[in-house]
């Protein structure tokens, strides 16, 4: 697996790129979202050192070969949202997981698909991941109905998957094989 970040163009003039120092207004709107911090790392309460500190996580998983955290960018340049590629286990599960969230203000412009779809293509086309994975909590409509739109397949309701604010919840797994 590569340890650099690529940029990639998404549809409808989207694109993905690698994480930036500059990044603090998206990762200030994600910390203000009453749900994104909870299954996140990103900081809530805000500070610019916390802010700093997020970014400089997320290309140290580039770097040490766990996963491909990019920035959403939306066609005017603004930074809308996250998702990301988690290889971690591969070896071990034969599979990646993706993930993906968008700040509340650029919600309904298509930016989760974009991405996902993007990231997913990457994956299976230029990294040869055989099956990706992502979990999704059953309330949540507009993550299913993205997860569906990018061609993910729900598979089964796993119970007690990901602990989200101290308590286990249920997720559907959806894959792409």
């Amino acid at each position: 697996m590569p340890r650099v970040m690529p940029e990639i163009a998404a549809e409808n003039g989207f694109r993905l790129r690698r994480w930036e120092l500059t990044d603090r207004e998206l990762v200030r709107a994600a910390g203000a979202d009453p749900y994104i911090p909870l299954i996140t790392t990103v900081p809530a309460p805000y500070t610019d050192e916390e802010s700093d500190a997020f970014v400089r996580r997320q290309w140290l998983r580039t770097e040490i070969g766990t996963g491909y955290p990019f920035v959403i960018e939306a066609p005017d340049g603004e930074a809308v949202g996250n998702v990301g590629l988690w290889v971690g286990e591969l070896p071990l599960r034969g599979s990646a997981t993706a993930g993906y969230w968008v700040a509340g203000g650029a919600r309904g412009r298509g930016a989760a698909l974009a991405g996902l779809n993007a990231v997913t293509a990457w994956a299976l086309d230029e990294l040869a991941v055989p099956r990706i994975e992502l979990y999704v909590e059953p309330w949540n409509t507009g993550s299913l109905r993205t997860a569906e739109r990018a061609g993910y397949r729900r598979e089964t309701l796993v119970p007690a998957h990901q602990e989200v604010a101290g308590e286990p919840r249920d997720m559907w797994r959806f894959a792409r094989p």
